[in-house]
């Protein structure tokens, strides 16, 4: 059998994201899959953590406190890092109705074999507010498996709505690590990069951490943002090239990445908001 020739260089120029850099800004560890999925395209990923994260200090506590959470009605877990470090700390045996904010925080329940309902369309707290079983709350115990310093619009809602809520950090955030490469591949960033940016906390982190120079020409690529809320937080941070995505996932992001790629800058910087 003849050995298949390499992808010639028209080949890899058609692809959807070829000669451009995406900057991933994932929390510390988790940005692997992504970054594939952009050499995919034909991309070059650039991992810039906005957030790394962290297990609980007092590991027996969180253990106590999630089994004690598995006793309630409802069980809300907010992130995929949420299911992993609740996981790592006891299995989850509950009769609870399980939510997850996003499709990526229930798959990384279905590989436990946990089942949870999710938006259909919004993939965030708004999206999990809207589901018919988030409806009718009184009296009913709620348990948010989540890190501190979150959004609070979740906690805000359930409160509202008469749940009794119970917060459960089986996990922490915190700003990210980053070094002199880190600040050098930024400076060489090019004028049409794209970033994706799906949390607030992970932009505060970054223009906290990068020299002044480096926070300009971050600023300078075009941001993907997973969100109404995300674009004005990346508009205060400098950002002035935004893209809306339709959800935070990775799908939706790097969908909007490779419509970004397919037009002129200046309509990609007005596309979407």
């Amino acid at each position: 059998m003849a050995s298949r020739a390499p992808p010639t260089r028209s080949v890899r120029a058609s692809a959807p994201l070829a000669g451009r850099t995406i900057v991933i800004t994932r929390p510390a560890g988790t940005g692997s899959p992504l970054a594939r999925r952009v050499r995919a395209l034909g991309g070059t990923p650039l991992l810039l953590p906005g957030l790394s994260l962290r297990a609980e200090p007092d590991p027996e506590q969180a253990r106590a406190q999630w089994l004690n959470a598995q006793l309630d009605d409802v069980l809300i877990f907010t992130s995929p890092a949420a299911v992993r470090y609740a996981l790592a700390l006891a299995p989850c045996e509950t009769h609870a109705a399980v939510m997850a904010v996003g499709r990526s925080t229930a798959r990384a329940l279905l590989r436990h074999g946990i089942e949870a309902q999710t938006p259909a369309t919004q993939q965030n707290s708004e999206g999990v507010l809207q589901l018919p079983s988030m409806q009718q709350l009184k009296g009913r115990r709620v348990a948010l498996i989540t890190a501190p310093s979150g959004r609070g619009l979740l906690q805000e809602q359930i409160v509202a709505r008469g749940g009794l809520l119970r917060e459960v950090h089986v996990y922490g955030r915190g700003a990210p690590h980053l070094n002199r490469r880190h600040v050098e591949a930024i400076l060489q960033l090019p004028a049409d990069a794209c970033v994706l940016l799906s949390s607030g906390e992970a932009i505060q982190h970054l223009m906290a951490a990068l020299p002044a120079q480096a926070q300009q020409r971050l600023c300078s690529a075009t941001a993907v943002v997973s969100s109404p809320r995300i674009a004005e937080q990346a508009q205060v941070a400098g950002f002035e090239h935004l893209h809306m995505a339709a959800s935070a996932t990775q799908g939706d992001l790097l969908a909007a990445a490779v419509d970004i790629c397919s037009r002129p800058r200046h309509e990609a910087s007005r596309a979407g908001c």
